[in-house]
């Protein structure tokens, strides 16, 4: 890590001891990294709220294979957009139930209408769109 600086802050003592909890349960090490991911988390969504930047991000779609022209019509949506599909998984869950997940990037405001295409498609069980960035302009 490049400069550091340090600060305080004042907090309700409440507060802080749920803050701790929380940051004990997620194997944090100390106050100081779980605030530096509080605040990279709020700047990607910032990023993600401007629409034009670099985003990436995972389409998980759960639907029945044996609906008619579903696999056909996802795989349609996934072409059609070829330069925003980076990598596709395919997992068979049980005789009749698939999950695929997509792995996309471009512009955030790209990438959310694709995901509501593949989600909003008809026949599909369960989906949702995971974001995130490229890290570019993160410290």
């Amino acid at each position: 890590m490049s400069d550091l600086a340090r600060f305080g802050i004042s907090i309700d003592d409440r507060l802080l001891k749920r803050f701790d909890e929380l940051i004990a349960e997620k194997g944090y090490g100390n106050r100081s990294e779980a605030i530096r991911d509080l605040i990279r988390n709020a700047l990607v969504e910032e990023q993600w709220a401007r629409g034009e930047e670099e985003t990436v991000g995972t389409v998980t779609l759960v639907y029945n294979h044996h609906t008619r022209d579903l696999a056909d019509k996802l795989t349609e949506h996934q072409h059609s957009h070829h330069d925003a599909i980076v990598s596709a998984l395919h997992v068979h869950l049980d005789a009749h139930n698939c999950l695929e997940v997509v792995v996309v990037r471009g512009p955030a405001r790209e990438v959310k209408r694709l995901a509501d295409e593949l989600i909003g498609t008809k026949g599909v069980i369960h989906g949702k769109l995971v974001t995130t960035t490229t890290g570019a302009g993160l410290p």
